[in-house]
């Protein structure tokens, strides 16, 4: 028998043998997770990040419901359907100018691949040879597949393994140091180099999540802007984790000032409900694939992309957005986790308490068992699950405040016991 309490399935980010038995859920609601042996958890983490409304919101649920009895699929190559034609406007909208094409998929990590993809080929299409790599950031992360994983931090990251199998890209520092210009001038240097190969560049606005959950300031993302438009690159932001309000507005680089390229946004899209994510071009990327030519389409075609079950969950999400004090609930559950979590700033083994947004992060001195620690998080009555030296919260942005107390308040009691 293996942990995994001898199933078939084969866990995400977890050994086949000799790991804990994961726990086996029996419903959810709210900020809540009700496991079959009627243990209640508060959940720290939204369901990696994408139960922004919590679980269960009866207007998402309608929704699906509704699409369910009249179409839950039809392919997009070749037919249309109402669901996905009015998320890609209101996602156009939302995004403003210069956004104009929505490329529907169903994971994260494709949406990358096809915003990387569309930028290669844009080169292309315009005759350009030779542009085969990116720019990309120490501490990133953009996904599991083959062309997210050579974007990620290629020794921090959990990727390193496969370095030989990659496709080599040009990692760098981020330019993050607000008070000196050394750290953009090495990127300006390393685009000097080796930009006549670059196709693009590639970053998490404001947040770099699974690499660690750090920060850094919108000054970074209009570096990085310029960057690019001196060196004639695409930049295209990854808001997989960031869209939808967790870091405080509507999409992370409004922060800034500034926009991307191609946006790429999922996590939060559907509000946790069904698999959909996508890649958002604007004009400068549309452009080069305005062609009758056939060689110049974009040859990518998930089965399931604009799946118009999940579309009917991301457009009832967006309803929410406008019609239920979202952003304003982000900004209190921030105030909560900076006053709830400050206190772990003065824990042994603790390195550096910080909140953006909805997020609120614990980073430790050394990396932890994130096995044991999640069990003694369990037996608090709370789902956190840390990474590496960081323990994080990203709880929905509707989470009670009590609930949210108990977060916090578990997260300075387990760590105290644990480095006590």
């Amino acid at each position: 028998m293996n942990a995994h309490g001898a199933t078939h399935i084969w866990p995400p980010y977890a050994r086949l043998t000799g790991g804990a038995e994961p726990l086996r859920v029996a419903r959810t609601h709210g900020a809540r997770i009700v496991l079959e042996d009627g243990w209640e958890l508060i959940d720290g983490v939204a369901s990696w990040w994408t139960a922004c409304h919590g679980y269960n919101h009866p207007h998402i649920r309608q929704a699906v419901a509704a699409q369910l009895e009249v179409m839950p699929h039809v392919m997009l190559g070749g037919l249309l359907h109402e669901p996905a034609l009015r998320l890609a406007d209101r996602l156009c909208a939302l995004l403003g100018a210069p956004f104009e094409r929505v490329f529907f998929c169903e994971s994260g990590s494709v949406a990358v691949e096809v915003a990387m993809k569309m930028a290669l080929q844009s080169w292309l299409n315009r005759g350009v040879a030779g542009r085969t790599r990116f720019l990309a950031f120490r501490g990133g992360y953009h996904g599991d597949t083959f062309a997210t994983m050579s974007v990620c931090d290629p020794e921090e990251g959990m990727h390193a393994l496969f370095k030989g199998a990659l496709a080599d890209q040009l990692i760098c520092e981020l330019p993050r140091e607000a008070a000196s210009a050394a750290s953009a001038a090495a990127l300006d240097a390393a685009l000097e180099r080796h930009g006549a190969s670059l196709a693009g560049i590639v970053v998490e606005p404001l947040v770099q999540g699974a690499g660690g959950m750090i920060f850094h300031e919108p000054d970074v993302l209009v570096r990085l802007r310029a960057a690019a438009d001196r060196h004639g690159l695409p930049l295209i932001f990854d808001e997989i984790f960031t869209g939808f309000g967790r870091t405080g507005t509507m999409f992370a680089f409004q922060q800034a000032g500034v926009t991307p390229d191609i946006v790429t946004l999922g996590k939060a899209l559907t509000g946790g409900t069904l698999p959909l994510a996508c890649a958002v071009a604007g004009r400068s990327i549309v452009e080069a694939f305005e062609s009758d030519d056939p060689r110049k389409a974009l040859m990518h075609g998930p089965t399931f992309m604009g799946n118009p079950l999940a579309c009917a969950a991301a457009n009832a999400s967006l309803d929410l957005f406008e019609t239920e004090p979202r952003l304003a609930e982000v900004a209190a559950v921030s105030e909560a986790l900076r006053a709830g979590l400050e206190p772990c700033r003065r824990l042994a083994g603790v390195r550096d308490v910080r909140v953006t947004g909805a997020i609120g992060v614990v980073e430790l001195e050394r990396a932890a068992d994130a096995e044991a620690l999640t069990a003694r998080f369990v037996d608090e009555g709370v789902w956190v699950r840390p990474f590496g030296r960081t323990v994080y919260l990203t709880p929905a942005f509707t989470i009670a405040p009590e609930d949210l107390a108990v977060l916090t308040g578990a997260i300075g009691k387990v760590l105290a016991r644990a480095n006590g």
